[in-house]
C-alpha cells in the first residue's frame, strides 16, 4: 500500500508505529531510506558468515518482518530459531501475516526491546531500531546484547547518522531530501513526516557506534555498508 499519510496539512503528533504506518511501512522505509533493500541484504550475507548451528537468530524492532525473512531464506545453519521483537501490536500482526508461509522457525513476539532477554544468539539484528531507543539507554542495550551473543556471533545494526561537520551534514541532507522528491513525496509530505517525527528518531554520528561497540567489548567492528545518512555496521564478538 502507498504511503500516503503526510499528505494532508493537519496539527501533526509524533509518528507513532500504529495500525496506519504498519499498512504501508514497506513503501515508506523503501522510498524514505536510501540503500533499504541493501541493507536487508547484507542481512541475509552476513548470517551466512556468522550464524551458527544450534543458535538464535534475533530480529530487533523487527517492524514487517524484511530482516526476519532475510535472516531465514538465506540461513545454511541448522536447528535455528529466529526471534522477532517489536512493541507495536499493529507492527507485530503485520510482520506475522508477512512471514507466514516464508519461513517456519521464527517465533514473533510483542516486547519491549529493553526487557527482551538474549541467549545462544550467534546474529542479532538492530535494523533502524536504535535510532529509537533514548539515547541514554543505548549502551545498556548494546551491553546486553554482546554478553548474550556467542564467541564470533555478530551484531548488525543499520542507521540514520549525522555529521558534525555542519557543512557536511547540510549537504548529505540535501542529497536525503532530492532521494525524497525523486521517489515521490511532496515538499508538505516531507515537512509534515520531518516534524512529526524530529523529536522520536534521534541520530548519533559513526563515532558514537564504534565507541558504543568498543565499550560493550567488541573485537571488531565495521561500517560495512553507507547510503548517504544511512549507515549499517557490523560488530564482532
Amino acid at each position: 500500500m502507498r504511503d500516503n499519510i503526510f499528505t494532508k496539512e493537519s496539527d501533526l503528533v509524533d509518528f507513532a508505529f500504529d495500525a496506519q504506518v504498519a499498512d504501508v511501512f514497506d513503501d515508506m522505509v523503501k522510498r524514505s531510506v536510501p540503500g533499504y533493500q541493501s541493507m536487508i541484504e547484507m542481512v541475509g550475507l552476513s548470517v551466512k558468515t556468522y550464524g551458527q548451528d544450534n543458535t538464535n537468530y534475533y530480529d530487533l524492532g523487527a517492524s514487517t518482518g524484511a530482516a526476519s525473512i532475510a535472516l531465514g531464506i538465506n540461513n545454511p545453519h541448522s536447528n535455528n530459531q529466529i526471534i522477532a521483537l517489536d512493541n507495536s501490536p499493529d507492527m507485530v500482526k503485520k510482520c506475522r501475516q508477512n512471514l507466514a508461509g516464508k519461513i517456519d522457525n521464527v517465533n514473533v513476539i510483542c516486547g519491549d526491546i529493553l526487557d527482551m532477554r538474549f541467549e545462544n544468539a550467534s546474529i542479532i539484528v538492530l535494523n533502524l531500531t536504535l535510532q529509537f531507543i533514548t539515547p541514554s539507554n543505548r549502551q545498556t542495550l548494546i551491553d546486553k546484547i554482546y554478553k548474550g551473543l556467542n564467541t564470533n556471533g555478530a551484531l548488525i545494526v543499520s542507521e540514520k547518522i549525522h555529521f558534525d561537520n555542519q557543512q557536511k551534514q547540510e549537504q548529505i541532507s540535501r542529497l536525503h531530501l532530492d532521494f525524497k522528491r525523486a521517489n515521490g513525496y511532496s515538499e508538505l509530505e516531507i515537512a509534515n513526516k520531518r516534524q512529526s517525527i524530529e523529536n522520536i528518531l534521534l541520530t548519533d554520528n559513526k563515532q558514537t557506534h564504534f565507541k558504543r561497540f568498543n565499550t560493550a567489548g567488541f573485537k571488531n567492528s565495521i561500517c560495512h555498508f553507507q547510503c548517504l545518512n544511512f549507515s549499517s555496521f557490523l560488530a564482532v564478538k
